[in-house]
């Protein structure tokens, strides 16, 4: 995911060239080894509205292996080690399009992509030295996936990303697109900070990387996927990916077929605590500051006890994309996205996890909220915390 920033950062700099400035640019659960969800039994408990709002889930306590030490896995998802979390309530989909519109109704909220960049925000993220440029080329906007017409370098992801004026949640590719019919999709195009905003409004938070993970792995222990080890069990999609085998990534041309985008909230079924879409569909901001050697640490710093409830690095650090600053700003991202695929991005796995500019907007990324309440009095909530 180090190419989003980096497509951005790119963009910066080829508007100083094109234009004289530069632009915005060990409690293992019980269905360890399973393969399907379709032999899954939820364990979390949906809210009743009393102790969380209606469309959450109990999410219970327990002890997880964070993390992979799997031929898959990058090495900033290595080592595997024990974390205990508590239990709590989260979102059982991504904040959808018709949420956020509701929220900026009451509030009159302005996203990060609707207002004219701030220079300071967007200078930490390139080189030193770089020049301030005039106003007239700050515009209010937002990174866009655009693809290519045809097969491409896949070391140039700049080749499929564009930084579009006028882009933001209403108008996600740009002046032109809608999401007109899509409310029940995942908004995206809301940077960490309008993600924060919304939290604020709704009496929420964003949940910690290791409540994240946690709670996508659904019980599943050190599972590829938040299903299990099978990507099509039965030969079917469990998640809103880039299927290479219909079309390369990231051709976008008519003959080709191109993203699919976003789809439907519940399009596909839940893991095991009752949550739809933990990956692919749209990437999620979670609460922790992004440091790529931060899980090395950890397992360091656990030696081999479960630590407790971990709330990330107090600082970024990312040493993977050349001319950005080592400890440029960047908070996590988890989940994958349509994007995701075989060929490029395998981050619809659990354990997947990449930094992001919290100020920079992208059209794949979205959030879903937690909440500190109450777990539920009832007999299976009281079972699965015991």
């Amino acid at each position: 995911m180090g190419f989003i920033n980096g497509t951005r950062r790119r963009w910066l700099l080829a508007a100083v060239v094109v234009v004289g400035a530069v632009a915005v640019a060990a409690v293992a659960m019980v269905w360890k080894g399973q393969t399907s969800v379709a032999t899954v039994t939820p364990a979390g408990v949906p809210s009743d509205g009393v102790s969380a709002p209606h469309d959450m889930v109990w999410v219970p306590p327990g002890v997880f292996l964070m993390g992979s030490d799997s031929k898959l896995a990058q090495p900033n998802e290595k080592p595997a080690h024990a974390v205990s979390v508590p239990g709590f309530w989260m979102d059982v989909t991504h904040v959808s399009n018709d949420q956020f519109a509701e929220f900026v109704r009451q509030t009159g909220y302005v996203t990060t992509a609707e207002k004219k960049p701030d220079w300071e925000t967007i200078r930490v993220q390139l080189p030193p030295g770089i020049p301030k440029p005039p106003d007239e080329v700050l515009v209010p906007g937002a990174m866009v996936f655009v693809g290519t017409a045809g097969p491409v370098d896949l070391n140039d992801y700049s080749q499929w990303w564009r930084y579009v004026p006028g882009a933001n949640w209403r108008n996600p590719q740009g002046p032109g697109s809608t999401i007109d019919g899509k409310g029940d999709h995942p908004v995206v195009q809301v940077s960490y900070d309008d993600a924060l905003a919304y939290a604020r409004w709704a009496g929420k938070r964003l949940p910690t990387e290791a409540e994240w993970e946690y709670a996508a792995r659904g019980g599943l222990e050190q599972a590829t996927y938040v299903w299990g080890d099978e990507l099509m069990p039965d030969g079917k999609p469990m998640a809103n990916y880039w299927d290479t085998r219909q079309r390369s990534f990231p051709v976008v041309s008519p003959k080709a077929g191109g993203a699919e985008g976003t789809v439907p909230v519940r399009t596909f079924l839940p893991n095991g605590y009752g949550l739809h879409d933990m990956t692919g569909n749209a990437w999620q901001w979670v609460a922790d500051w992004y440091d790529a050697a931060y899980f090395s640490k950890q397992a360091q710093l656990a030696k081999g006890q479960p630590l407790e409830n971990p709330a990330g690095p107090a600082r970024s650090f990312d040493p993977s994309e050349p001319g950005v600053p080592v400890n440029a700003p960047k908070r996590v991202i988890r989940g994958g996205s349509f994007l995701c695929n075989e060929d490029y991005c395998l981050s619809y796995r659990p354990s997947a996890r990449r930094g992001s500019d919290p100020y920079s907007p992208m059209s794949h990324v979205g959030f879903r909220l937690v909440k500190d309440a109450e777990a539920p009095l009832t007999a299976a909530a009281s079972a699965s915390v015991q």
